[in-house]
């Protein structure tokens, strides 16, 4: 009996360990036994099925399975993404949720926001994958109490997460290098190197270089001729360096970061009928510090707060012979002073407060004559609060915006003062069972950039800031219907978007000029799904798909032939998808986007209409584990059916092309 008690004590407490076996020695006997583990698994609800706003995510080795190395390319999965490509490697790419417009979208890198108070615009071009670790899309706003101002007074948020340092195979350092090449002239080389400096202090440094001639094949469509022609102009070289400190001290970290990137490039013009010729050339230059301190000092009371200082320079050259000289010669600067600090409270277990400020300063020097030369001094104070009570969570937020500016030259805008608010419910109807009920409010509004304010002529500084009010109502869930299902999940969301103050260019007696005219209405369907199936022991298939159905009317003038009707670049129905077998030998990755007709023109006619188009993309790797290092090849095939097909007006897309990449990891 006494034997049998021991023996049930030991099993009592070893059967939580992770260990297949486990040994220990019997007190009576001194023999050595055997004892089976027990492993208890269970699957967190991931935040994109439990969360009250809609949040898309994508991880790093989904990006490297497919082979997605643009920014841009990631986000086009994301079902209510609006991505603008002006054609070729050298084109901008920007983004913009349920298409409320690219100014109303925020991006998050590492926790701090970028900003272009010039443009307003983020062009998704200027940073590389190689170092990412996910990309997350917040319609609304994360869930992150401890979140900046600036992120909750957007409409929604694409949240840029790199990679934290982690070391293999013993060692306190890891070296990375990469090559990547490809059709269009494409090299691009990569190197990352990490160093543990202590138990509590990594380094990281990552940088990377990029050129490629950018001359592809395209065909050009004239009436009832088909012709040939080459894509030039699109040239890109790019320079991109990082550098993190991480330190990690008790109950929180301080990450301090150095960014600098600079690219010039051709801007590949509008090709209309058989005009080819472009000449603009652009050259960008960004270097960026910042530090992020975050700490939770007890139960009750967390921080986080960060500091950034920015410089961003552009010059644009334009030749031709309608300017006075034959060229065309604009350089802009742009600083940016950031400080923001969040306080989070929890008073009870289930009941939290946040409060975020941000203050900021912006300014812009051109060249250009008689340019403002404004400055602008932004406040944001941002409470939020969240009640966790049964299955049923709980979340409202106001967001003060107050902004002040002055000019060297000319007129300035009145002060900007408005209140946002924010609420959003989240409701599991089963307690057994990953189903929730979400829905949201938010209302928000962006304001005018310096060039809609300021730009030669066209600026007006009366403006208006453009309003946005978002509806949401949802259903998500998450389950294992399956033995041969990891997991299955499936979100369904329906939403209503008001903008008004609409800012647009509007024609004058004489010249264009800003206005606030438009007035949008944007209602429609977004679905994610998302799969994994056990084949067999070694063999797995991951299946992610998204559609979005988008109605964007346009309500400004009853009086115009464009009443009602979608307004310019927007497709009503656009997916992707994705497939990948994970074996044993290699894995095997394809993914597809796609959307349907759209109009480059208010008028909804023929005559402006563009076709729709699905592109098809095809990827193979295979990861070899050596003693100390690991060897990574990959090759794929983009658009691999050679569609052919514009998602601006006149701005060609290249067709089929290769890439192939081999990573060595020390």
């Amino acid at each position: 009996m006494r034997y049998k008690l021991l023996l049930c004590g030991l099993l009592c407490a070893f059967c939580f360990k992770a260990s297949a076996v486990t040994e220990t020695v019997d007190s009576i006997d001194k023999k050595v036994h055997s004892i089976e583990g027990v492993t208890v698994t269970s699957r967190k609800i991931p935040s994109r099925i439990s969360s009250s706003k809609p949040i898309q995510i994508v991880e790093k080795e989904d990006l490297e399975r497919l082979d997605i190395t643009s920014l841009a390319d990631a986000v086009k999965m994301f079902a209510g993404t609006n991505v603008k490509d002006y054609g070729g490697i050298g084109g901008m790419k920007t983004v913009s949720i349920r298409n409320m417009g690219t100014q109303h979208t925020a991006v998050s890198y590492d926790g701090v926001t970028i900003s272009n108070t010039q443009a307003g615009q983020i062009d998704l071009s200027r940073y590389s994958l190689d170092n990412v670790q996910s990309v997350e899309l917040a319609i609304g706003e994360s869930d992150d109490l401890l979140q900046t101002a600036r992120n909750r007074a957007s409409a929604g948020v694409l949240l840029i997460n790199t990679e934290r340092p982690h070391f293999d195979f013993g060692h306190n350092y890891s070296f990375r290098v990469r090559v990547r090449g490809g059709a269009f002239g494409l090299i691009n080389p990569t190197i990352r190197y990490w160093q543990k400096l202590t138990s509590t202090t990594t380094f990281s440094f990552n940088g990377d270089y990029m050129r490629a001639d950018g001359i592809y094949p395209f065909t050009l469509v004239n009436g009832k001729q088909t012709t040939r022609e080459k894509r030039y102009n699109s040239d890109i070289y790019t320079w991109r360096g990082e550098a993190n400190l991480y330190q990690t001290i008790k109950d929180g970290e301080l990450n301090l970061k150095a960014y600098w990137f600079y690219s010039q490039r051709g801007l590949p013009g509008s090709v209309i009928l058989y005009n080819n010729t472009a000449k603009e050339r652009l050259w960008d230059e960004d270097f960026f510090a910042q530090a992020h301190f975050k700490k939770r000092f007890s139960d009750r009371w967390a921080l986080s707060a960060c500091l950034k200082y920015v410089h961003s320079w552009n010059k644009y050259v334009d030749t031709n012979v309608k300017y006075q000289n034959g060229k065309e010669i604009d350089v802009n600067r742009q600083n940016e002073c950031y400080a923001s600090a969040t306080v989070c409270w929890t008073p009870i277990q289930d009941l939290s407060f946040s409060l975020a400020e941000d203050i900021a300063y912006n300014d812009l020097r051109s060249n250009m004559n008689n340019a403002a030369q404004p400055n602008r001094y932004s406040s944001l104070t941002a409470i939020s609060g969240k009640y966790v009570v049964g299955r049923l969570e709980l979340q409202a937020g106001l967001v003060a915006t107050l902004m002040t500016e002055d000019v060297k030259y000319g007129a300035t805008p009145d002060d900007r003062k408005k209140l946002s608010p924010t609420a959003s419910v989240a409701f599991r109807v089963l307690n057994s069972d990953a189903l929730y009920i979400r829905a949201l409010y938010k209302n928000t509004f962006r304001v005018p950039t310096f060039n809609d304010l300021y730009y030669d002529k066209m600026g007006t500084v009366s403006l208006n800031p453009e309003k946005a009010n978002e509806c949401n109502i949802g259903v998500t869930w998450q389950g294992k219907p399956f033995k041969f299902t990891k997991y299955v999940s499936l979100t369904v969301d329906g939403y209503y978007d008001l903008v008004t103050d609409k800012i647009v260019a509007y024609p004058t007696l004489y010249v264009w000029k800003m206005a606030n005219f438009g007035k949008v209405r944007m209602y429609g369907t977004n679905i994610t799904f998302g799969s994994n199936f056990t084949l067999t022991k070694d063999i797995s298939l991951l299946l992610n798909a998204s559609y979005s159905l988008q109605n964007s009317i346009d309500l400004s003038d009853k009086t115009s032939l464009y009443y009602k009707t979608q307004i310019p670049y927007t497709p009503k129905n656009t997916g992707s998808g994705s497939v990948t077998l994970l074996t044993p030998w290699v894995n095997v990755g394809y993914s597809v986007t796609g959307c349907d007709k759209r109009y480059s023109m208010q008028q909804n006619t023929q005559e402006y209409r563009m076709h729709g188009y699905w592109e098809h993309n095809i990827s193979l790797s295979h990861e070899f584990v050596m003693r100390s290092c690991r060897l990574n090849l990959q090759a794929s095939i983009k658009n691999f059916t050679d569609e052919q097909y514009e998602i601006v007006k006149y701005y060609p897309m290249p067709g089929r092309s290769w890439t192939a990449t081999g990573t060595v990891t020390f």
